[in-house]
């Protein structure tokens, strides 16, 4: 079975707009994974952690992966590793961090993974690049994104020029909106289907 999932990727050491064009290279090579889209970068507050850490680079991938969760989970976790990030601080500096944000239509909640990711819907710099790429995807428990917005100042945030892959910056949003919508037009066409034959 195919997933959309929908990563988060932020970074605040050791140039992170670099960091961000190589997890999003690496999130490219995952198996059984296709890069459909990543939204331009954005330059936010950091949000908690210990004072006077720099400034975060955020942006917001989609996958199209046959991964089941936690095996995706592994995959950006083995990206982290490799980009040498350490945690040993709480929302601390890093020079990456990968969130699974959204998979598919699903909600997990266990000792390694929350779905859809906490707080996702409250955070601006997860809701205006996911904006970018799927303004009307539902995450689960918590609606529309462009309704999301409403109620999310974009306070803090800025928008950066520089794209993290060379075609995007804003031009795929109604293929990628048209892909979520069929890929789960497919989903029910393939459970009805499922139905009849039980």
């Amino acid at each position: 079975m195919r997933t959309a999932a929908f990563i988060g990727l932020g970074s605040n050491l050791e140039e992170p707009l670099s960091q961000l064009r190589r997890a999003a290279m690496a999130l490219g090579a995952i198996p059984d994974s296709c890069l459909q889209a990543v939204s331009p970068a954005y330059r936010s507050d950091p949000v908690g952690g210990p004072p006077g850490q720099p400034d975060f680079v955020n942006a917001v991938a989609l996958l199209d992966t046959g991964l089941e969760a936690h095996a995706l989970l592994d995959a950006l976790q083995d990206i982290e590793h490799a980009q040498q990030r350490v945690r040993d601080v709480r929302w601390g500096p890093r020079t990456l961090d990968l969130d699974l944000l959204v998979f598919g239509e699903q909600m997990i909640a266990d000792a390694r993974l929350n779905v859809p990711h906490p707080r996702m819907h409250q955070r601006a710099f997860v809701l205006y690049p996911l904006a970018d790429i799927a303004p009307g995807l539902c995450i689960p428990g918590h609606g529309l994104v462009r309704d999301l917005l409403r109620t999310c100042p974009y306070a803090g945030l800025d928008r950066l020029e520089a794209g993290i892959i060379s075609e995007q910056q804003g031009t795929r949003v109604g293929q990628v909106e048209a892909w979520v919508q069929g890929f789960l037009d497919r989903r029910e066409v393939s459970a009805a289907v499922a139905v009849r034959h039980s």
